[in-house]
């Protein structure tokens, strides 16, 4: 019995000592546990170092795998970053949101200029442009299918010093006259046309009675916008949805704000009257030639030559001024709508917007022709006119009070 107790003493001496040195009984059988956890490994004992109370040390934070040292050398505050510093204060939350504030407050006002500045630019040039009350009266013809804009070119002598009258060859004479009369007519399917209205046509006019068209438009008679409008529609039955405007000192600027247009006429032109002198072939013409190539009457039709310039030189102006060319360009585009906007005499109802809607309309490569013309008699009191072909001007006109592309056949060059 004495050796057992000897024997079980002796384990728990050995089994039972932790490394502070107390000793604690251990419970049956777990001495050889206890000795096996805290037996030094082999390389510790070749190495000198190991013995029952060593104890294995932790290398320092710093220089364990995969840690990153401290930029400071002392504790990272958040636990988290790599390398960074916190002071606790907040700051640098509070820096990035002030940075995020000022990207959203370039952004806002970026978008503001992109889309504030166009705006403002539209209705300032819509400012701009001249009203009158054209299509403001009993009887006007509205809502036929298709659009159509009657387009005058007036000879006012506005805007013009005598300088210019004078370098321009357009003489003095007080007041305004039709110049030019065109229809620009888009059905509601078909490629666009240009539709000349001969000024000596032979026509009823409003509170006139018989005369030549332009006489609705003659100031010393009475007339203007309002009533050659009504005698239009009376004369065609086709109604009239826009009203364009412009005079001599208009159409020069344009021309000059877009850097000319380029026209290939057939043969040498002169005509002392127009201030006119040019070769035949292509050539860029000015503000001041162009105003004289769609005004002479010096060639052999006279009138009916005239008008089929006129249509020819619109179509390429509008080409001009619709370009990338000049609506990329600035120094073009700029002058051009300042310049436009303030020589346009448009109906009260119209804006820039629906002189784009024409413009673009041009684009298209309309189709150019005139009223078909029948005779052209000379009559008492008006001297020579122009008479229109009954059968295919009514045609031509059943047509756009439809809305339907106008007939090849009715067309006239």
């Amino acid at each position: 019995m004495a050796d057992g107790s000897n024997r079980r003493r002796g384990r728990a001496g050995r089994g039972d000592a932790d490394r502070t040195g107390v000793f604690r009984r251990a419970p049956d059988g777990g001495a050889d546990e206890i000795e096996k956890l805290y037996r030094p490994r082999g390389s510790e004992q070749r190495s000198g170092a190991g013995h029952a109370g060593s104890t294995r040390r932790m290398p320092p934070a710093d220089d364990r795998p995969g840690r990153r040292p401290s930029s400071s050398g002392g504790r990272s505050g958040g636990g988290g970053g790599r390398g960074r510093t916190r002071d606790g204060s907040g700051s640098a939350r509070r820096r990035r949101e002030e940075r995020r504030k000022r990207r959203r407050t370039v952004l806002i006002v970026l978008l503001a200029v992109l889309v504030l500045l166009p705006t403002a630019f539209y209705l300032w040039a819509d400012s701009r442009l001249q009203r009158v009350q054209a299509l403001d009266f009993e009887g006007h013809l509205e809502d036929q299918p298709g659009e159509t804009y009657l387009i005058v070119g007036s000879d006012s002598r506005d805007g013009l010093s005598e300088d210019q009258m004078q370098d321009f060859g357009t003489g003095d004479a007080q007041g305004k006259r039709t110049d030019t009369i065109m229809v620009l007519y888009v059905p509601e399917t078909g490629k666009p046309s240009i539709v000349s209205v001969p000024r000596d046509s032979y026509v009823d006019i409003p509170e006139i009675g018989q005369n030549k068209i332009n006489a609705a438009f003659a100031e010393a008679l009475g007339g203007g916008p309002t009533r050659l409008v009504r005698t239009f529609e009376q004369a065609s039955g086709v109604g009239i949805d826009h009203y364009v405007e412009i005079g001599f000192a208009g159409f020069v600027d344009i021309v000059d704000a877009v850097g000319g247009v380029e026209m290939c006429p057939d043969k040498a032109m002169e005509d002392p009257k127009a201030d006119l002198d040019i070769e035949a072939g292509c050539q860029d013409m000015d503000g001041k030639t162009a105003l004289g190539y769609v005004r002479t009457r010096a060639t052999p039709r006279a009138d009916l030559d005239r008008i089929q310039r006129q249509r020819e030189f619109f179509s390429a102006l509008v080409s001009t001024t619709t370009s990338p060319g000049t609506l990329l360009n600035p120094f073009r585009s700029v002058p051009l709508v300042t310049e436009g906007t303030d020589t346009f005499l448009v109906d009260e109802d119209d804006h820039l917007l629906d002189l784009g809607t024409m413009a673009m309309a041009m684009r298209e490569d309309p189709a150019t022709t005139s009223v078909p013309v029948g005779s052209t008699p000379t009559v008492a009191g008006a001297g020579s006119v122009v008479l229109w072909d009954e059968a295919r001007s009514a045609a031509m006109f059943e047509a756009m009070q439809a809305g339907e592309p106008i007939p090849e056949d009715a067309m006239q060059d």
